[in-house]
């Protein structure tokens, strides 16, 4: 029995030893650091928003992202999350930079620069060496399955906003005694939203910048000569 609880005391002992002995160790502990991503995050949205913009949401596969970003599937979902988060990404980036034409346009002093900046804008911006044909933001998701619904509502969304950007400008032109009374300033923004949608349309039909700017100067002929029979 004493051979037993001697034993007992001599592991105890040993035990604390090796505790101390840890503890006291100047030895510093290395700490790994994650892998640093190895890619442009900023590259990589670039070439996703391309994708989407050629083949649209729907017709974007897994493959086609992972190709054109230069990343595996697991950095990819790392870094962006799902495919529909990286759509969301892709469109902030979208109406960023790229529209930034028609935040410019509405900050134009008179109503006839805000006009023809919209619709010149969109002619100059569809025909841009480089790009993708038409606009992402009518094409991205304008029919979809059941599964990319909720795309299809944040697009409508995005164009609505933009439309309601447009009204808000033509009500301070109207205030302002420069835009007709008898024209609704909704009414006139979705016609200008329809041409420039329009404009994307044929953009996406492989019209020229050439004959995009024709449209866009028929088109402000004819609203200088709707306001001219107004007043």
């Amino acid at each position: 029995m004493c051979e037993v609880r001697n034993g007992c005391a001599f592991f105890n002992l040993l035990v604390q030893k090796c505790v101390k002995s840890c503890m006291d160790t100047s030895t510093p502990v290395e700490v790994k650091m994650g892998r640093p991503r190895e890619f442009d995050e900023d590259a990589a949205l670039e070439a996703a928003m391309r994708v989407f913009w050629e083949k649209s949401y729907e017709g974007t596969t897994m493959a086609d992202l992972t190709g054109a970003m230069g990343i595996n599937r697991s950095s990819m979902y790392a870094a962006f999350g799902d495919k529909e988060s990286i759509f969301h990404r892709v469109m902030e980036r979208y109406l960023g930079e790229p529209m930034d034409y028609i935040r410019q346009a509405l900050a134009q002093p008179s109503l006839a620069e805000v006009v023809a900046g919209l619709i010149h804008g969109t002619a100059e911006f569809l025909s841009m060496r480089g790009n993708p044909r038409g606009c992402l933001l009518i094409q991205g998701a304008l029919a979809c399955g059941t599964d990319a619904e909720p795309i299809k509502q944040a697009m409508i969304d995005w164009r609505k906003s933009g439309e309601a950007a447009i009204k808000r400008r033509l009500q301070q032109a109207q205030s302002q005694g420069e835009f007709p009374a008898e024209i609704q300033a909704a009414d006139f923004a979705r016609y200008l939203s329809s041409v420039m949608a329009g404009l994307g349309v044929q953009a996406a039909n492989g019209a020229t910048r050439t004959e995009l700017r024709r449209v866009a100067e028929i088109a402000l002929r004819c609203v200088e000569t709707a306001f001219q029979s107004i007043k």
